[in-house]
C-alpha cells in the first residue's frame, strides 16, 4: 500500500486488485471504478473520479492525488499534485511565464531530495 500511495497508479491501466490498495478506495469502490471504466471508456479527468458509484467526496479527497490519468486535458491530473492545489501549480506558471505543462518539465523547478 506504501508503495502505490508512493508512485500513484494510472487509474486507466490499473487492476481492480492494484486499485484497493490506494489510500481511500477498497474493494468496493476499486471494483466501481473498473465499472465505471468498462461501461464509459478511459477517465479523461480526475473530476470524472467523482462519477464513479459511491466514490463521494472523502474517497475522493484521499484518493485522487494516488490517481494518474495520462493525456488528460490538465496536465496536473498525471502528477502528484491534489486537484486542492492546482490553483498553486498554476500560480507558479503565471508567475514564472509559462505553461503548468512547460513548468511540469522545467527542471529547475523539480523537488530535490
Amino acid at each position: 500500500m506504501s508503495c502505490v500511495n508512493e508512485v500513484g497508479v494510472k487509474v486507466n491501466l490499473a487492476s481492480q486488485q492494484l486499485l484497493t490498495y490506494v489510500s481511500g478506495l477498497g474493494p468496493t469502490l476499486a471494483k466501481n471504478v473498473i465499472t465505471y471504466r468498462n461501461e464509459n471508456g478511459p477517465f479523461r479527468s480526475r473530476a470524472d473520479l467523482k462519477k464513479v458509484q459511491r466514490l463521494g467526496p472523502k474517497a475522493f479527497e484521499l484518493a485522487a492525488g494516488f490517481l494518474r490519468i495520462d493525456n488528460a486535458q490538465n496536465p496536473l491530473d498525471a502528477s502528484a499534485v491534489h486537484p486542492e492545489s492546482y490553483h498553486i501549480v498554476d500560480r507558479m506558471a503565471k508567475d514564472t511565464g509559462c505553461t503548468v505543462a512547460d513548468l511540469m518539465r522545467n527542471e529547475e523547478f523539480a523537488p530535490t531530495d
